[in-house]
């Protein structure tokens, strides 16, 4: 069912309730009184949008205007026109985050536009302000051209402290980002790939823990090969993962492959060291890991046919590529993106905390070592409460955003890239 077919699903429903319930006839119901076809509850909480912009300081009288607008307000400009770093102790721009989206790879309802996503950038900028107090503001351009998203969002940058880029397709998430990074000098995120990499890492530490495993005796297949699926395999190489291949719809990722992009290609090159070039399944005999990111399926037999001890986090959402229940007859330990099974794989768990630590010291960018440092700090707070069906902390665990931040921040420190 699409999510146009969703919708109009739940308008005509929600009609034909309210036409029931009324002691009109339906004509009559209709010329009384207007049809609310969205009264759903969740179209009524998103009524009129999920955020608004509120003052932090008090205007009563002529006094405070004078301060907080012209002429005081000339004051401060003129001395950040002469010392630029003083935007970040007087304006916003010291804790805001863009959320910038092109609206072409939302949730799991592809490219819907910048319009459709809004929903979804309040919601991240929500839980932005949330779990870690850092604000942000949605912007869904309207463009998905990779040079004019790239000009806008660094023609916006001295608004922010940092971009999260959010729902934006691959391959061009990729140039995006490593263009942006290249000619701007706050952090860059594409949460898609390094929130669910950092999270997916956390959570296979811990499973190889309870599994009684080193990262480094572990063989893994990721199915799904866009931008969540090449970050959590680097992320995985970075910290030292035994090996690991990654698949797309036309089977497994190796260099003898002609038709893979320079991303796909890359990572061809420097993963997959045993050598497969078959399916997803053939690549899962004797496999100790299967992370699944491709919305695809995966047979009950082929997770059986995994090694003892068998790790499997079937991370597509709404439905994973095996049932939870299904995958636990084979695996010691199974985890989704869903928050109605036990081990949710939930980039809530990262990027709030990431943004809170890079703020914090004024980094310059987010390093391939700020995200290993996120990644442990998530997973020791599990701590002794270890268990295969307790691999990452709750969302609303109270720790995880501080100690994500403060692991961020030490490590922004250690590499150099702090300003503050």
């Amino acid at each position: 069912m699409t999510a146009e077919t969703t919708i109009e699903t739940i308008i005509e429903t929600t009609v034909e309730t309210q036409l029931e319930t009324t002691s009109e006839t339906p004509s009559e119901a209709q010329h009384a009184a207007p049809i609310r076809p969205y009264a759903e509850p969740v179209f009524e909480l998103h009524r009129g949008g999920k955020m608004e912009i509120r003052s932090t300081i008090a205007l009563r009288d002529a006094d405070d205007l004078s301060l907080a607008y012209t002429p005081g307000v000339a004051r401060v400009s003129s001395a950040i026109a002469e010392r630029p770093e003083l935007a970040h102790r007087y304006t916003w721009a010291a804790n805001t985050v863009a959320v910038v989206t092109d609206g072409t790879a939302v949730l799991g309802l592809g490219d819907i536009g910048p319009a459709a996503s809004l929903p979804v950038m309040e919601g991240k900028a929500i839980l932005f302000k949330e779990f870690a107090g850092v604000d942000s503001v949605p912007l869904a351009l309207a463009t998905t051209d990779v040079d004019e998203i790239v000009r806008t969002v660094r023609n916006l940058a001295p608004s922010f402290g940092g971009i999260n880029l959010e729902d934006i397709s691959a391959p061009r998430c990729f140039e995006i980002e490593d263009r942006l990074r290249e000619e701007i000098d706050i952090p860059v995120f594409h949460d898609d790939q390094h929130g669910t990499a950092i999270v997916t890492l956390a959570a296979l530490r811990n499973a190889a823990k309870v599994t009684g495993r080193p990262l480094s005796a572990l063989r893994a297949v990721v199915a799904g090969a866009g931008a969540s699926g090449i970050a959590v395999a680097r992320i995985l190489l970075q910290a030292g993962i035994g090996d690991i291949a990654v698949s797309d719809s036309k089977g497994m990722l190796h260099p003898s492959r002609t038709d893979l992009n320079p991303v796909k290609a890359k990572l061809a090159a420097e993963s997959n060291k045993a050598g497969y070039t078959g399916s997803t399944e053939q690549a899962l005999r004797g496999a100790d890991v299967f992370i699944g990111l491709s919305g695809a399926t995966v047979a009950e037999e082929a997770v059986a046919a995994m090694a003892p001890g068998a790790i499997v986090f079937a991370l597509s959402n709404p439905t994973p590529e095996i049932h939870p229940e299904a995958a636990r007859k084979h695996a010691a330990v199974v985890a989704t993106g869903r928050s109605d099974f036990p081990n949710q794989i939930n980039n809530v768990l990262a990027f709030p905390g990431v943004f809170r630590g890079a703020l914090d010291v004024r980094a310059r960018t987010i390093t391939e070592g700020m995200k290993l440092a996120a990644a442990a700090a998530i997973a020791d707070i599990v701590g002794d409460d270890l268990t295969a069906d307790h691999i990452v902390p709750s969302p609303f665990d109270p720790r995880v955003a501080p100690a994500v931040a403060a692991a961020v921040a030490a490590e922004a420190r250690a590499a150099r890239v702090a300003r503050a």
